[in-house]
């Protein structure tokens, strides 16, 4: 299987076929630009039918997982009939790729994860996170309802209490917090995020591989029973994008300063 197709990410075939993806773009803190927010979508379905791999591990190089996705994409998508709906597409298309992987996917959390990233990051079949990182939901900051993942994943891994918390304000979680939710798998020492997650991910890729790939197909279904709720979530993100919220939460994440939205105005 040939994965050249994708820039800025790099590719490691290690023993008991355990397939390490770097996320490296350190430059950019790894941002999920279009070709990576691509990326996000293609390299799910390759892996399913890799032969060669049994367990997939996704991690960032230098400080951040994935630092969010591309603020200009988003904000000259604003009232673009067309645009939005290739945007609410891709979306669409990283969840439910992910969720029909047979692989087992494995997300090392080594610094921030927003946008994308975060996706990536919480819709692994486990993720384990360092204790110097932080992830964030960020469409409540950027004036749009949480779609992507948000109404998928988070009620099932924390409950609902935490989930409306965190994805109506926007917050960051710390490694060791997201750990005692119950939104991440695992916490650990930054030095040690590494060789855990390939031991981790030894471990599963030498047991029973069709115990290992049923498995996830059942617990899936816990997701896939929310699939309605998840479009739902996408299509009311999507109307954000007409609306002049969005444009005041991109100027407002550059500018590092509190949102002035004019639907309180």
């Amino acid at each position: 299987m040939d994965y050249s197709q994708f820039t800025d990410i790099l590719f490691e075939r290690r023993d008991n076929g355990v397939l390490w993806i770097t996320l490296n773009k350190p430059e950019k803190f790894n941002a999920a630009d279009a070709a990576m927010h691509q990326a996000f979508v293609d390299i799910w379905p390759l892996i399913d039918k890799d032969p060669a791999v049994r367990v997939a591990v996704i991690t960032g190089a230098g400080k951040a997982f994935s630092a969010g996705g591309d603020l200009d994409r988003v904000k000259n998508a604003y009232g673009d009939h067309d645009e939005i709906v290739a945007i609410l597409e891709e979306a669409r298309d990283i969840v439910y790729n992910m969720l029909h992987c047979s692989k087992p996917i494995i997300s090392a959390v080594n610094g921030v994860a927003v946008g994308a990233g975060v996706v990536v990051a919480l819709l692994s079949d486990i993720c384990i996170m360092a204790e110097g990182a932080r992830l964030a939901d960020g469409h409540h900051k950027l004036g749009v309802a949480a779609g992507d993942h948000g109404a998928i994943i988070w009620p099932l891994l924390c409950g609902m209490a935490k989930s409306k918390y965190y994805l109506m304000t926007g917050d960051f979680i710390s490694g060791k917090e997201a750990e005692r939710i119950g939104l991440v798998s695992l916490c650990v020492p930054d030095a040690e995020l590494q060789a855990k997650a390939m031991e981790v991910a030894t471990k599963i890729a030498t047991g029973p591989r069709y115990a290992t790939r049923f498995t996830k197909r059942v617990l899936n279904q816990w997701l896939l029973q929310a699939g309605p709720i998840f479009d739902h979530s996408l299509a009311l993100e999507m109307m954000g994008f007409f609306s002049k919220d969005l444009l005041e939460g991109v100027d407002s994440v550059r500018a590092k300063r509190p949102a002035k939205f004019p639907s309180n105005e």
